[in-house]
């Protein structure tokens, strides 16, 4: 469990609130979607909750650690996908010292966790997006977090590494974690998570369960284009979908 209590920032004293007295409990067992158009603050929410950047007023508890997975990861120099993963160790290894082998089997079972024990010899650099994004997951889950936060973890993969971490997001939330995701996607709340928070604006937050808050009429009053939802038929269920009509031209 993760909850945030009345959370406000702002990066200077004069400046402009991010948002203000924002309240949102992230479940164990359940994956909380946070949307919202650029510049609106998902990144900086998310980094409050993870305990990486410092509010200027209101509190996080959690029950256990929280792992933190970036939007984007560059390395400088080349290491294996087993180094990466070894890094998220970083708080259980005593200065001065390296991984025992209890730190190396913990990171090859947060790999197998996620569908890619086979990649554990691979060179980091040379691994798809979507692996990439896999491999930062199972960093944050070998600190033996409660609570996995992770900003935009599907921008810029394609249709089957979306649907790969999602489905291992899904998969996290029904082992008993705490899932916290932000996403330019509603379909993907839509289909991963339980509840959503949209950010508004600064002091208009909006948190419910995902398929009653994510309606057509609030989207489109969100995102300031108009969106439809639908419920379509796949081979496996019928899903709901939005739709944003890009054909009315935005002013």
């Amino acid at each position: 469990m993760l909850e945030a209590r009345s959370l406000s920032f702002r990066y200077s004293d004069k400046g402009p609130w991010i948002f203000r007295e924002v309240s949102v409990r992230a479940e164990a067992g359940q994956v909380l979607a946070v949307l919202g158009p650029n510049a609106r603050g998902k990144t900086t929410m998310l980094k409050c909750l993870a305990g990486i950047a410092r509010p200027v007023s209101g509190s996080v508890e959690s029950d256990g650690g929280v792992g933190y997975v970036p939007q984007s990861h560059a390395v400088v120099f080349s290491f294996s996908v087993l180094d990466i993963v070894l890094m998220g160790r970083a708080r259980a290894v005593k200065i001065y010292s390296t991984p025992t082998s209890r730190d190396r089997a913990a990171a090859r079972d947060a790999l197998r966790r996620v569908g890619i024990a086979h990649l554990a010899d691979r060179d980091y650099t040379g691994l798809s997006g979507g692996e990439r994004q896999l491999v930062l997951i199972a960093r944050a889950l070998v600190s033996d977090c409660g609570t996995i936060v992770l900003d935009e973890p599907a921008a810029a993969l394609d249709l089957r590494n979306q649907a790969r971490v999602l489905t291992v997001l899904r998969a996290l939330a029904e082992d008993g974690m705490a899932v916290v995701m932000t996403t330019h996607h509603p379909d993907h709340a839509l289909h991963a998570a339980e509840r959503s928070m949209l950010m508004v604006d600064a002091d208009d937050q909006r948190i419910g369960p995902t398929r009653e808050l994510l309606t057509g009429a609030l989207l489109s009053e969100m995102y300031g284009v108009p969106i439809v939802t639908a419920d379509v038929r796949t081979p496996s269920a019928t899903r709901r979908l939005t739709v944003p009509d890009f054909g009315r031209g935005i002013s």
